[in-house]
């Protein structure tokens, strides 16, 4: 399976987190599912609303963002396709954490900010049965 984004979207999706260095950053992905893959369309940002001193290396957001985007997301007759966030100076692979908090059938973008700079994104999907994430194909378009 392969998760499709175009250069410009990976690029909004990277200041983002690189602007939230040296805390973790996130958001929600919107798009559609098809042949078992994911075309992404938009990301909308949500603020990190974990405990200050600990952003560094969580990231979390409200119940209420949720509901909030799923109907953004419809109004625009797209879906809630996944999350993305940044690993701050640590690799772009999920953590315990974030397999705990994490639904299967979303895609999870994670990238790797190292010193204040984007340098590796991965895309991840949790097992139905939620023992572990599998790696996915990132296929970014001009």
């Amino acid at each position: 399976m392969s998760v499709n984004l175009n250069h410009s979207l990976q690029q909004q999706i990277f200041q983002h987190l690189e602007a939230a260095y040296p805390n973790e950053g996130g958001g929600f992905l919107l798009g559609a599912s098809n042949n078992g893959g994911v075309q992404i369309t938009e990301t909308i940002e949500i603020t990190n609303v974990f405990a200050a001193e600990e952003q560094y290396h969580r990231y979390a957001m409200t119940p209420q963002d949720w509901a909030r985007l799923e109907d953004e997301a419809d109004t625009r007759g797209l879906s809630l396709v996944g999350y993305y966030h940044s690993h701050p100076d640590s690799p772009a692979v999920p953590s315990v954490y974030d397999r705990d908090h994490a639904l299967p059938n979303f895609v999870y973008l994670i990238t790797q900010v190292q010193e204040a700079k984007a340098v590796e994104m991965r895309a991840w999907r949790l097992r139905p049965d939620r023992t572990q994430f599998d790696a996915e194909e990132v296929a970014v378009s001009r």
